[in-house]
């Protein structure tokens, strides 16, 4: 049933968190409210309250029967006329659980865990008194294994064996109980977090006018149709359509970080028929309107609608519209209508649900305990058919010993027909299901659950991960999905707040041929930047802004002794451009659409450009001291298809001159012929050195205007603007023809701070065989930009596809196109889709390096003879759209996965999640999400795993997350060393587990060809409630929470370490099927050497030691003994916790033999089942029988091991062997640089040929993603008055500038090389397609997708 189709319930924990409010809300019924001036409540708001709360306590029960609703009807300043209609309120929920829910939802997601239901049926069937009867010793020993230790879940588990030594049902029900618990705990503090969040944004307070007064509400009682007044930094409480605000011409500026990513503000403006109303209380509260509009749904770029008021009906567009989720920025304030509110609105259609997520690991074990159960349901129906022989043919002579019990078996007494024999036999087969029961113990999900939890642990304690500019540790909110980590092929990651800082820097430039930014030694020599160089000092400057830093004092010399050029391209940036200046603690400060255009116009400032105030036909700026006007006589307004803006001013002697700026490829082509080549190549390979430096680059120029000219062109340009058809056409005609026959007078380039390491942690996962998608709300040439700057994109690349379609018809054509020609150069391959894989040796001993290519061609080389590094995909909005679309997707996943990198643009928080969830269907592969707004919420939630980043955009996207860090660069260690961690102690855990379970519990199997078939245990039942409690639970622990292959600098240092996680290399079927022949092999020997020693053997006084407590104590001695030294073979990192549980394992289990087998007094055991064990202990040990059935048990198990593994590791070790070996000689290894040891090719960024060859790099300058401001301020709509900006007066943001497209040439097409699988070099022989060189596996991907998976016998070696 869908939420959708009840009332928003009034949960538990918000009746919990305001336990006195339903007491203050009766007690002030009947007392007088008040005083509050204009916010006094009026009387009936504590009934209003009281019935909300109400109603929704019991529309929770109840089914709404509301229909589906195509268009919303509501009515201003009505709430009875809108509540007939039970739109939803305000009140959002984004936790899981209620106080009802929680129980049975939780159990429901716990049980979809097939071995909880298994635990249930054995917790039935041990009701059965006739199949398991009770023992005080059975019981107290789970109690006490539940309540020490958490191991003891294993005890309590282990002591069910039916009759002899039987159990109860609390046995099975106690620690299945505490396991659902623990869980339940887990989840619920998680939600708990959520209902926090969810409680303190639906008590945040707003304004609500009524009956002409300001009401404060909390933001959860706002209902549809309200009108609610906001202030400066609010944020947007619902979806609104604008009124009226404190700007002029009804504008205000919001900040929509929190929907699409962009840090760009947006103006809004409201209807003139409403902005008239101002601040006028009396006006609101009696402004009636009836509005009609689109049902709610999720697209954040289309508003449709109408209002009706006054008789007159009005249109209403996005334009018009303040979602919730945006913050008010430089507007004091403003008021507007409730449209939609609650999980109505678009922010929270594009949230999506929290969804219950499990590991792969989770559901492979589903399918090993379904395999387990049949392989017990076969041993057990074996046994009960035997039982039902051996009844029949042997034990019904036995009567006088073996007596079958009358109570059970039916039929007069001392029959012995076959009736009597098929229900002992019945019986028998579930006796034997308990007692074998252990292959599936309950203690291994405990196990799996505290090793889970110290992983988290290790995260939240890691140093290494803490931001302390930001004081942000990491932290993972989730215990379940540690391993999983190290098991990612896919990241899709946001790109504002999570790549980048928000922070735009002024860094190089060029001007009339010189290129400023870099910093010389005295041999020419460009020296690295770093924290430890001064910056230049400019407090010569009065306004200068002390954040401001520039290194090159070549250009700051320049400015000082008035070079012309320089002069001329400082006051350039001082003048184009539409920033408002505002005054805040008297500081002149600028509002800019575009952090971009902010940044040049601080450059200009800081270098003695100030630009201080403008009218709508005037701009002022102040020079070294002296302040100049110019009359402002027309702005050129940027757009996607001009990329540029200019700007004609006219200075105080008269002169008019048009003033440009735009992206390289439109200025150079509209340059005066007869300016200099020489400038214009100069210029040229400035740029080029300046794109490959991921920088944004745009270009300046000049063109003096004759006043003849100006005029006849003014006339023209007026015409244009006032024309009823094909007006912009027209404009954009006017416009090209001024903007030739300029001079160019430089560039620029600025950088988008990327966060710290981002290019090199985006380096290291590529080298980890991780793909990486960028999804972001930018616009393409920003998206691109910064994909080179990261390095997710480089100028290596064969190609960069770019999807910008518009129609369905043009992106089919454009996909098809992609994937024909991907088709194409993978078939030069020998087979399409066959990826070429190059791996980089180590290097070996003698000195020598080596790198082998499999199935490597000349094709795969560039032009230039550079390898190249396949492709890229690049796709907008609308283009994905389509892509998404069933007809479209399969084609567009198939591109996108054969792509090296994936760049989406302009997509909206829903097409996130549906890209995600794409791969995720689609691919047997796991993948993570990152993000830091609310915007990324959705994708975070649909993602196998989320990642949020503590940022600047709020905590959404933290609370909605699996884990948090404070920056991008993290994610690299959280993976390649914790998250690879993890999987390797996990499946390591899981492989001797299984192991030494079948080891221990397949001994009662092959005794029971010797017991008559009765379900007797070969083992002291003390001795079973010990196994896992005791002798082999800590030492496993232990292995699961401190082993390591290599430590965390060489996982990081060598990504390729990384793969074998991700095609479940080191725990599958293979493994498991290994690890359950293991034990059976080992149960065999375990079993029949010590009952071929003691069968018919005499000790030295001539005894018969052909007894069953004799051995019982030798086959449970030689398997402590088996395990516990296999799991120290199996141990790769050695720590002190080991040597102690280890050894101490041995040590203990020893020492209770001597001590219960000896020490005790007989009296105290006298009565129990060990009564017949008493003495063993001294009796064993003083037989060499008993020394040399364990000698030759170890001998017989742990030697082929020993061996197997020496001979792999000296004759073909693998990769982590030999890094392992180079690890324990740190002398040897190579000073820190670039090393051809490495496992990735180290990034190079540089060439101009191969530019040449690829065509333009270049940005990239960010431009507004709308049509700029120009046009505002001509006409004076973002100004008070015509006067200098009022400081009091909150000022409106510019519009900004452009974006260049980067263009790359079409080359031939050549194989695609993708990072190496790096599979185990002791597989070779098992792998097809696998070579070996210098020691080292090098594995083509073809035998990764055929499923050929490395000899189990081998695979531990990685």
């Amino acid at each position: 049933m869908s939420e959708s189709t009840f009332c928003d319930p009034l949960t538990m924990h918000e009746l919990l968190g305001k336990p006195n409010a339903l007491s203050q809300s009766l007690m002030s019924v009947g007392s007088l409210p008040k005083s509050t001036g204009t916010f006094a409540a009026p009387p009936t708001a504590v009934a209003e309250k009281m019935s909300s709360i109400f109603d929704r306590c019991c529309c929770a029960l109840r089914r709404r029967k509301k229909p589906k609703e195509t268009e919303r009807r509501l009515k201003a300043n009505d709430r009875p006329y809108n509540e007939q209609y039970r739109y939803t309120d305000n009140y959002i929920k984004t936790s899981k659980y209620n106080m009802f829910s929680f129980v049975p939802k939780n159990l429901f997601e716990q049980f979809q865990r097939l071995a909880n239901a298994y635990f249930i049926f054995l917790m039935i069937l041990q009701l059965i008194p006739q199949i398991s009867s009770l023992t005080p010793l059975t019981t107290i020993l789970p109690l006490i294994a539940v309540l020490a230790v958490t191991a003891g879940k294993d005890a309590i588990d282990d002591l069910c064996v039916p009759w002899i030594s039987s159990v109860p049902w609390e046995t099975t029900a106690l620690p299945l109980f505490f396991v659902l618990a623990c869980t339940a705990l887990k989840d619920g503090w998680d939600d708990l977090q959520r209902h926090r969040s969810d409680n303190q944004v639906n008590n945040r307070i707003s304004y609500v006018v009524r009956d002409g007064k300001l009401e404060e509400e909390k933001w959860m009682n706002v209902k549809v149709g309200d009108i609610i007044r906001m202030e400066n930094d609010h944020f947007v409480a619902a979806d609104l359509m604008l009124l009226s605000t404190s700007e002029p011409h009804g504008l205000c500026y919001v900040e929509t970080a929190e929907l699409d990513g962009e840090t760009n503000l947006k103006a809004r403006q409201a209807l003139p028929e409403t902005a008239e109303m101002g601040d006028s209380l009396e006006q609101i509260g009696k402004f009636r309107a009836e509005v009609t509009c689109e049902s709610p749904n999720n697209n954040l770029n289309r508003f449709e609608g109408r209002m009706v008021t006054a008789g007159q009906t009005l249109p209403i567009d996005n334009e018009k519209m303040l979602l919730r989720g945006c913050i008010l920025r430089n507007t004091r304030w403003c008021y507007g209508l409730v449209i939609f509110a609650g999980r109505d609105t678009k922010l929270m259609m594009n949230s999506g649900k929290t969804k219950f997520k499990r590991t792969s690991l989770d559901r492979f074990l589903n399918v090993l305990i379904m395999g387990i159960v049949l392989f017990l349901l076969s041993m057990c129906l074996i046994c009960s058919i035997l039982c039902g022989v051996w009844e029949y043919t042997t034990g019904k002579e036995f009567q006088g010993y073996l007596k079958w019990d009358d109570t059970i078996v039916p039929g007069p007494p001392g029959e012995k027909g076959f009736k009597q024999i098929v229900v002992i036999a019945f019986l028998m087969f579930f006796s034997y299901v308990i007692l074998l029961n252990t292959v599936v113990p309950i203690s291994l999900y405990v196990s799996v659950e505290i090793i889970r939890f110290m992983h988290s642990w290790w995260i939240n304690w890691d140093e290494k991960m803490y931001y302390a500019k930001g004081d942000v540790a990491s932290r993972a909110r989730t215990t379940t999905l540690n391993e999983e980590l190290g098991q990612v092929q896919y990241i899709f990651s946001d790109k504002t707040g999570t790549l980048t800082q928000n922070i735009m820097t002024f860094n190089k430039c060029s001007i009339n041929g010189h290129s400023y930014g870099d910093v010389t030694d005295e041999l020419g020599n460009v020296l690295e930047i770093d924290e430890r160089m001064k910056p230049l000092d400019f407090s010569f400057n009065p306004l200068y802004e002390p954040k401001f830093t520039f290194y090159d004092e070549n250009l700051l010399k320049d400015v000082k002794r008035g070079n012309k050029e320089v002069s001329e391209f400082w006051r350039l940036l001082a003048l184009c451009h539409t920033v408002m200046p505002d005054r805040k603690n008297g500081q002149l400060v600028y509002q800019a659409q575009s952090p971009d255009e902010e940044a040049l116009t601080s450059a200009a400032r800081n270098f003695g450009f100030v630009f201080k105030s403008r009218t709508p036909r005037s701009i002022t700026i102040e020079v070294n001291g002296e302040e100049e006007t110019y009359e402002l006589l027309c702005i050129l307004d940027f757009n996607n298809v001009r990329k540029r803006m200019s700007v004609i001013l006219k200075d105080s002697e008269g002169h008019i001159k048009l003033y440009c700026k735009g992206a390289d490829t439109m200025i150079l082509a509209r340059l005066s012929t007869d300016s200099s080549e020489r400038l214009h190549a100069i210029t040229n390979a400035h740029l080029d050195k300046f794109a490959t430096e991921g920088l944004r680059t745009l270009c300046l120029a000049v063109k003096p205007i004759t006043d003849k000219y100006w005029e006849k062109w003014q006339k023209r340009q007026q015409d244009a603007s006032v024309a009823l058809e094909n007006r912009q056409d027209l404009l954009d005609a006017i416009y090209e023809e001024i903007e030739t026959d300029m001079t160019l007078i430089g560039a620029t380039a600025i950088e988008d701070k990327l966060q710290d390491g981002v290019p090199e942690t985006i380096a290291n996962l590529a080298a980890a065989n991780i793909k990486i998608w960028v999804l972001t709300g930018d616009k393409q040439e920003t998206a691109i930009n910064i994909g080179y700057s990261c390095r997710l994109l480089t100028e290596n690349m064969r190609e960069v596809f770019v999807v910008d379609g518009e129609q369905k018809a043009e992106v089919e054509v454009q996909l098809k196109d992609i994937k024909r020609r991907l088709d194409r150069a993978n078939g030069s391959n020998g087979r399409p889709g066959a990826p070429q894989v190059m791996i980089a040796s180590i290097q070996t001993d003698n000195g020598v390096n080596g790198t082998s290519v499999v199935g490597a061609n000349n094709d795969q080389l560039g032009d230039d003879g550079e390898p190249t590094e396949g492709y890229a995909l690049v796709i907008n909005g609308p283009s994905l759209h389509h892509a998404l679309s069933p007809a479209l997707e399969r084609t567009f996943l198939d591109i996108g996965c054969a792509c090296q990198a994936v760049v989406c643009c302009r997509v909206t928080p829903l097409q996130k999640a549906m890209v995600v969830d794409l791969v995720k269907r689609n691919k047997k592969a796991v993948t993570l999400s990152v993000g830091d707004g609310a915007n990324d919420v959705s994708m975070i939630k649909t993602a196998h795993i989320g990642v949020g980043i503590s940022g600047q955009e709020g905590m959404q996207a933290v609370l909605a997350s699996d884990y948090s860090i404070g920056q991008f660069r993290y994610l690299e260690r959280l993976l390649l060393v914790h998250g690879r961690w993890s999987y390797f102690r996990m499946s390591k855990f899981l492989r001797y587990f299984f192991y030494k379970n079948f080891a221990f519990t397949l001994a009662h199997f092959w005794y029971a060809f010797f017991c008559g078939y009765s379900a007797q245990t070969v083992y002291d039942p003390v001795f079973i409630a010990c196994y896992n409690l005791f002798f082999t639970s800590l030492p496993v622990l232990i292995l699961g929470m401190f082993d390591q292959d290599v430590d965390d600098a060489y996982s990081m240092r060598f990504p390729k370490l990384y793969i074998p996680g991700q095609y479940n290399l080191f725990f599958n079927m293979r493994i498991f099927i290994y690890s359950v022949l293991h034990g059976l092999v080992s149960s065999l020997v375990l079993f029949f050497i010590p009952y071929g020693t003691m069968h018919l053997g005499y000790n030295y006084a001539g005894l018969d030691m052909n007894d069953y407590s004799l051995l019982a104590f030798t086959v449970f001695s030689s398997l402590v003994v088996i395990v516990t030294i296999q799991i120290a073979l199996d141990t790769s990192y050695w720590t002190v916790f080991n040597h102690i549980c280890i050894w101490g394992s041995l040590i203990f289990y020893f020492s209770l033999t001597l001590v219960y087998y000896e020490a005790l007094p007989f009296s105290w055991v006298n009565g129990s089942q060990s009564a017949a064990n008493y003495g063993v202990a001294f009796r064993a040990m003083a037989s060499p029988h008993y020394w040399l059935s364990m000698l030759l048990t170890a001998v017989v198990l742990l030697l082929p091991v020993v061996a197997n593994r020496f001979f792999w590791q000296d004759t073909q070790p693998s990769y982590s062997d030999r890094l392992r070996v180079r690890q324990q000689r740190p002398r040897e290894m190579p000073k820190k640089g670039p090393t051809t040891d490495l496992p990735m090719r180290p990034f190079s960024r540089k060439t101009t040929s191969r530019r040449s060859r690829r065509g333009s790099l270049r940005s990239g300058y960010a431009f507004s993603h709308q049509q700029g401001f120009g046009e505002l301020i001509t006409k004076g709509k973002l100004f008070p008055n015509l006067g200098i900006l009022l400081p009091s007066t909150g000022s409106a943001p510019g519009a900004l500038g452009k974006g260049a497209s980067s263009s790359h040439a079409k080359k031939s097409l050549s194989p695609i090389r993708e990072q190496p699988p790096g599979f185990i070099a002791a597989a070779a022989a098992a792998l097809p397609g696998i070579q070996l060189a210098t020691g080292n596996l090098f594995a083509s991907t073809e035998s990764i997708e055929s499923g050929s998976l490395p000899s189990v016998d081998h695979i531990e070696h990685f």
